[in-house]
């Protein structure tokens, strides 16, 4: 079971006082990686132009642009909402970039009150994002978007 008490205690001396937007992505990726179990993909995209950019992440390279609206990570843009989703075969017009994810979690992110992009995680156990991770992880993202609002570039 993952400790988000250690996540979100040690994540804001990593991210907070950063000029650069890649060092709290780059940093956030690395945490969430080292501290999540039954994760295969961790990593965020950046909105531009209807088109979410591949951005810092850790795992498998991944798509590296997704149109909003499609897959999961353009669904989640699309609604402006975390979305879950259990069996990613299941969810039609998922984006398979690794054939090994099973289940995914995306949670927007803001700077400056403006979506900026997303947080994606990928599993390869069905089922595995639950509530907990969901609430969890929607105060991440929080942070993540706290931190971007203090960066330079």
């Amino acid at each position: 079971m993952t400790n988000y008490n250690d996540i979100l205690n040690e994540l804001p001396y990593l991210i907070e006082n950063n000029e650069y937007e890649v060092t709290v992505l780059s940093n956030t990726s690395a945490l969430l990686n080292q501290y999540m179990d039954n994760i295969n993909w961790v990593g965020f995209y950046i909105l531009k132009d209807n088109y979410l950019y591949l951005s810092s992440f850790q795992g498998k390279p991944a798509c590296i642009k997704i149109k909003v609206g499609n897959g999961v990570c353009g669904t989640c843009i699309e609604k402006n909402s975390t979305i879950v989703v259990d069996d990613v075969h299941k969810f039609k017009g998922h984006i398979a970039c690794d054939s090994a994810s099973n289940s995914e979690i995306c949670i927007p992110i803001y700077k400056n009150n403006q979506l900026y992009g997303l947080l994606d995680i990928d599993s390869p156990i069905f089922n595995r994002f639950n509530n907990i991770d969901k609430e969890s992880l929607e105060k991440v993202a929080n942070l993540v978007s706290q931190a971007l609002n203090k960066t330079a570039f």
